[in-house]
């Protein structure tokens, strides 16, 4: 494959083909990767705060929760202790990675590490980033691993972490999450939201949602999937699970979920990118639900013109990009 076309895959259109997670080398969940600056501490796993349905989907898949590392990303020139206490007005990114739940890394050496960087540098208010390595799905025409909800436990892990360990208050906690990330930011909302009150130290949902080109649907009902990564992340769950699980597929229209009492949430979308339908009926929806602008409403919607996916992970896609971070920053401030 030439660096074109890998180019092309990795940032346009669908995803890449599960398989890639086999043949591109990525740090994993299974060890930490040490190096220059890098601040990491493994994740206890957190099988007590698992309900009854988040049980039975796990065994259906043949996962469980596991110990995951986590990394912290500190704002340039700041070398804070891992897990210190907030200053006054200060507030924690809790940042959850792209790349179709086949690829890509937490590591701040990743080069999707530009997301959490940039967003330090753009928001005042946050001097860190924290991200979990959650467990990488793989699928044919390789061995079948990771499939959902295999990432949301991890995600759960690494949030109950950051208000149960290091003793976060959730409304100074902000999840941002692009493509694959934001499908994890809202399922780990969602959640949150249903069990804060029903199940001992489920944490409240965070402050604010950051959604960069959020992948909502796995059904058919916006485009057919042609990839083998929807077996990779899908495994036995398959085709209903895809259409009428609001977990994976937020955005099918073969189901109707509802967003009341999710938090204030900033969404973007690239004009030009393949997801812009099933973005939109995200937006539509938690409009519905929550109201939409800065003021009475929840729901903030940036389209970026002739933008492609996900373009806060791509250093070289300007002026999208750093547009998209002063529309982020603004809201941000009002948030």
């Amino acid at each position: 494959m030439s660096s074109i076309t890998h180019r092309q895959q990795d940032t346009d259109i669908l995803p890449p083909s599960g398989r890639i997670g086999s043949l591109l080398s990525f740090p994993t969940h299974e060890a930490i990767k040490e190096g220059p600056g890098v601040k990491a501490l493994w994740i206890n796993p957190t099988p007590d705060l698992m309900d009854k349905q988040l049980q039975r989907w796990a065994t259906m898949s043949g996962v469980h929760p596991i110990r995951i590392p986590g990394y912290w990303m500190d704002k340039e020139g700041l070398d804070i202790p891992i897990g210190a206490p907030l200053q006054p007005g200060e507030k924690i990114l809790y940042r959850l990675h792209g790349g179709a739940f086949t690829i890509c890394s937490s590591h701040p050496h990743d080069y999707t590490s530009v997301v959490p960087r940039d967003f330090l540098k753009n928001c005042p208010s946050f001097r860190r980033a924290f991200s979990v390595e959650y467990r990488l799905s793989v699928g044919p025409p390789y061995s079948a691993r990771n499939p959902f909800p295999a990432a949301l436990l991890d995600t759960l892990a690494g949030y109950s972490y950051l208000v149960n360990e290091c003793h976060y208050r959730p409304s100074d906690i902000v999840i941002m999450g692009e493509s694959a990330g934001g499908n994890l930011a809202l399922g780990l909302t969602r959640y949150l939201l249903q069990h804060e009150h029903t199940l001992n130290d489920v944490p409240a949902p965070p402050a604010g949602l950051i959604l960069s080109s959020p992948w909502v649907d796995f059904s058919t009902s916006h485009v057919t999937p042609g990839s083998s990564v929807f077996f990779a992340f899908l495994g036995p769950h398959g085709k209903d699970g895809a259409e009428t699980n609001m977990y994976i597929s937020p955005a099918s229209l073969h189901i109707e979920p509802t967003f009341s009492g999710f938090p204030r949430t900033f969404l973007i979308a690239g004009e030009a990118e393949v997801f812009l339908d099933q973005i939109k009926t995200l937006r539509n929806r938690m409009v519905r639900d929550m109201g939409e602008g800065s003021d009475s409403g929840q729901v903030t919607y940036y389209e970026a013109p002739d933008s492609i996916h996900s373009p806060l992970s791509l250093e070289w896609y300007e002026p999208e990009r750093s547009n998209a971070y002063q529309h982020i920053a603004e809201w941000m401030d009002m948030l």
